[in-house]
């Protein structure tokens, strides 16, 4: 049973704005997503405009999609502002693993102490030490078996407690979030949501946007990706994945007039 506050989420009706510095090959789907739920996107990568944006923005994205020794400094920059401010702030380790700049890149961020950092299942496991089969920025299947998930959960319950500030994501066949008290596995979504790029973008983005309207870190990410497999649920029927990914997105906008977090599955448990 899922006990968290998710019927608050969507629509935001404050607005938060939020300062993304993302992939490149998603950026568009990412300020539209946020604009379907009533966030605002400004996507800014120069370092020289972030105090004066920090003093506007309410949660900030970073993305280590799409790396580059330019993006890398302003991804840097940023978290240090971020940590000094109280930013809420949302690292996505984006393919983690793929390379030691890569590695030396999302371990910095994450030392800035953000409110939540999320990858998929594979990019988890390597953040963590654990083997992992995946190779480039998707996940593997073969991450995702039972004894593994199992092996995650607990790696990332020691990772919490190593970062008491922050909230851990691992999104795949199963969605594993863990904070410093609680450990949630939520089981919403389709296998076709593996299938288009940018969905990892976007729950990241979802996130930044509910931190930036004020929910605790841990019903952000319960939320977001709750939310977001719910519309990929919504489209599953959807002929072509061309159309399955429109109209998942269309769905961002559309599924919050319903009672959708009656229909989260999964489970939740105190670990502390």
């Amino acid at each position: 049973m899922i006990k968290t506050n998710i019927s608050k989420g969507f629509p935001l009706e404050n607005a938060p704005l939020v300062h993304c510095i993302t992939n490149e090959v998603t950026c568009e789907t990412v300020a539209n997503a946020l604009l379907y739920v009533g966030a605002k996107p400004i996507m800014a990568s120069d370092p020289r405009e972030f105090e004066e944006l920090f003093q506007q923005t309410d949660g900030l994205l970073l993305n280590i999609g799409h790396l580059s020794e330019e993006r890398g400094t302003s991804l840097l920059a940023a978290s240090k502002l971020a940590n000094s401010v109280h930013k809420p702030t949302v690292v996505d380790l984006v393919g983690y693993g793929v390379s030691r700049v890569r590695n030396q890149v999302g371990r910095s961020l994450v030392a800035e102490n953000p409110t939540v950092v999320k990858g998929n299942i594979s990019e988890l496991r390597n953040f963590c030490g654990l083997p992992s089969q995946a190779r480039g920025v998707d996940g593997s299947e073969l991450d995702q078996s039972e004894e593994a998930i199992a092996e995650l959960s607990e790696a990332m319950q020691k990772l919490a407690a190593l970062y008491p500030k922050t909230t851990f994501l691992a999104t795949g066949s199963q969605d594993i979030i863990v904070d410093q008290e609680r450990i949630f596995h939520l089981a919403n979504g389709v296998p076709a949501l593996d299938r288009f790029t940018g969905t990892g973008d976007v729950v990241g983005a979802l996130i930044a946007a509910l931190l930036g309207g004020g929910l605790k870190a841990i019903d952000a990410a319960v939320t977001a990706v709750s939310y977001f497999n719910l519309c990929g649920e919504q489209a599953g029927d959807t002929i072509g994945l061309a159309a399955f990914r429109q109209e998942t997105l269309n769905q961002l906008s559309i599924l919050m007039e319903e009672n959708w977090w009656t229909k989260v599955k999964g489970r939740e448990k105190h670990w502390t």
